[in-house]
């Protein structure tokens, strides 16, 4: 096995944490820069107003990002796992 195909394997690893992370992340951040500009108008500075929408918009996207996500990673362990005989030497 050489140092390219480890260096490929791990690249397509960390593209596909980056892939299903991003909807997740992105709505968090969203969603917490929203509640930072409502917080900041209304000077209401609850700690717990930030936490309940961000896990809420988590919760959703997780719901509808799901099959989409679970499919990347699935397709991503399906080509390490057919490519092992590869990796055993």
């Amino acid at each position: 096995m050489s140092a390219e195909t480890v260096l490929t394997v791990a690249e397509n690893g960390v593209l596909t944490i980056f892939i299903v992370a991003g909807p997740l992340l992105l709505v968090a951040l969203l969603l917490g820069l929203g509640v930072a500009i409502f917080q900041a108008t209304t000077q209401i500075q609850e700690q717990t107003l930030a936490f309940i929408p961000k896990i809420a918009g988590v919760m959703g996207a997780l719901v509808v990002f799901g099959p989409w996500m679970l499919n990347h990673v699935v397709n991503f362990a399906n080509q390490v796992l057919s490519n092992l005989h590869n990796f055993v030497g």
